[in-house]
């Protein structure tokens, strides 16, 4: 993977990015250099079906793409070859009243790979059917590993080798790990196809959404699913068996379709061990020592599992101030900074940790939220400004080591979750820490409040972990029902203010 990569985009594809667009091509295919496509034909392409082609651009650069065409199923089905296919390169094949899409070319820059970029690619495409109401994806795979083993398997033996995984191919593993099932082998498909000898794999996704009956989509994204860790504190020998835990949760809760993985406060605190000969003070320096490298790595989870991950928090040397802060690293590949604000006496008197001065929302791709550390959560005004620039979801990473200051964090979080009409994810370390001075015993109970109205749970808690367990919570959450409850709640507590009598303004 590029080094530092600051930004990725999933957007459609313009006809300027046609030079960036084929020098990644080439370098996908080399063995097929005389069939990249044209510039008008794909601005022919563009024409016919514009929001059909996809581009990935990492920190402005165009490094791969997914391109295709709408057909109707019995075309898709009956249409043995891809110059048929395409109408001869023409895309006069292309129907506004097909009921499928039909892929006609994927690819990613091989400097790129690893990053899981293809597979966004793919869940655009699925997206995109799903907005469009159609039936299905159907396109023609490649299968380039074919031909290490042509003189001595059939490539109907070959597919069934790679679905039970006793060989890998590139392209059809992939695919079949996307939910595509094969329809038949098409033979003599992409002339010149040497690594696949002219073979490919008709290949279909089924949209379980479709409905016969037209209707308009809502293409705005209304239900957000949320991945909470609690976090379990034991010792780790080094930064990268941090890495590796907590990868392992953010694999698991982006396999489950999560938009957000949530981490607690301080949960990097078992790196201290190694210097639990220091002083509490001392101690946190170093570990702010690997402060920058955590926020590197997360990023690019948050690229590579598709899934913007707030990291909890950890501390932060800047101008001679400890502060206790996190990231919100969005799986754009961009990044923001929050700062604890108000710090308990603990922190001050073991620690010297100094509070933040910034109140602030952030812009995701699933509207705004806003997040606080644990302590935080107890002034009520940091979330009432944050609300009143419209924030749905606050999100709490925490550390409380007895169960009273749990009690203290939860019953705050539910009073924000009422009191400003959006929801509250908090989340917590579990279990003991020996070997690190003032972070012995940890309690924990992960969370999903919400507001208290008809629509939402009557005790205003969506779920919750069991507690003191290390595991996950995936919880999904309906912005939709945010919005009703505004204009329509039993009671109206953002609207029923009196501003007349008083107010509460930022002074930075």
């Amino acid at each position: 993977m590029p080094k530092a990569i600051q930004s990725v985009e999933l957007r459609n594809l313009l006809i300027e990015d046609y030079k960036e667009l084929i020098k990644s091509m080439i370098e996908s295919y080399p063995e097929m250099a005389e069939s990249f496509w044209k510039e008008h034909q794909l601005q022919n392409l563009l024409e016919k079906f514009p929001e059909g082609q996809l581009v990935i651009v990492v920190d402005g650069v165009v490094v791969g793409s997914a391109l295709s065409i709408l057909v109707t199923e019995d075309f898709a089905f009956k249409t043995r070859n891809y110059k048929a296919i395409t109408g001869n390169y023409t895309f006069s094949t292309h129907n506004p009243d097909g009921e499928v899409i039909y892929g006609i070319d994927v690819f990613i820059n091989p400097k790129y790979r690893g990053l899981r970029l293809g597979r966004r690619l793919y869940d655009a495409r699925k997206e995109l059917c799903d907005q469009l109401n159609l039936k299905s994806i159907i396109f023609a795979g490649r299968i380039p590993n074919y031909v290490n083993y042509k003189d001595e398997i059939t490539p109907k033996i070959y597919i069934e080798k790679v679905k039970r995984k006793e060989i890998y191919d590139p392209v059809l593993s992939f695919q079949l790990s996307n939910d595509f099932h094969e329809v038949r082998v098409l033979k003599n498909y992409l002339e010149g196809d040497i690594e696949s000898q002219e073979y490919a794999v008709l290949l279909e996704w089924n949209n379980v959404y479709y409905d016969d009956s037209p209707k308009l989509i809502n293409t705005q994204k209304s239900v957000v699913r949320l991945g909470l860790i609690q976090w379990q504190m034991r010792s780790l020998s080094n930064l990268e068996a941090l890495f590796e835990q907590a990868e392992f949760f953010i694999d698991t809760v982006s396999g489950y379709g999560c938009d957000f993985a949530l981490f607690p406060e301080l949960f990097t605190a078992p790196l201290m061990a190694d210097f639990n000969h220091l002083s509490e003070a001392e101690a946190i320096k170093e570990l702010a020592k690997h402060t920058e490298a955590v926020k590197l790595k997360f990023q690019e989870f948050a690229i590579s599992y598709n899934i913007n991950i707030i990291t909890g928090s950890m501390p932060l040397i800047e101008n001679g101030h400890v502060y206790n802060v996190g990231f919100l690293c969005k799986r754009d590949g961009t990044n923001e900074m929050y700062r604890k604000i108000h710090i308990t006496p603990n922190e001050i008197f073991y620690w010297g940790i100094t509070g933040g001065d910034t109140i602030q929302t952030f812009d995701t791709d699933c509207g705004k939220i806003g997040i606080v550390i644990c302590y935080d959560v107890e002034f009520p005004e940091l979330s009432r400004l944050m609300a009143d620039e419209g924030m749905n979801i606050l999100f709490v990473p925490f550390l409380t080591d007895t169960q009273n200051g749990y009690t203290r964090v939860k019953h705050c979080a539910q009073a924000r979750a009422i009191e400003n009409e959006c929801y509250v994810a908090i989340t917590g370390c579990v279990g003991n820490l020996p070997k690190v001075n003032n972070m012995d015993i940890q309690y924990a109970q992960a969370a999903v409040f919400t507001p208290s109205d008809f629509a939402f749970p009557s005790n205003g808690i969506k779920a919750e972990a069991t507690p003191n367990t290390e595991m996950t919570l995936i919880v999904d959450v309906d912005i939709n029902l945010l919005k009703e409850l505004h204009q329509n709640g039993s009671v109206r507590t953002m609207r029923d203010r009196r501003k007349d009598l008083y107010q509460l303004k930022k002074l930075k």
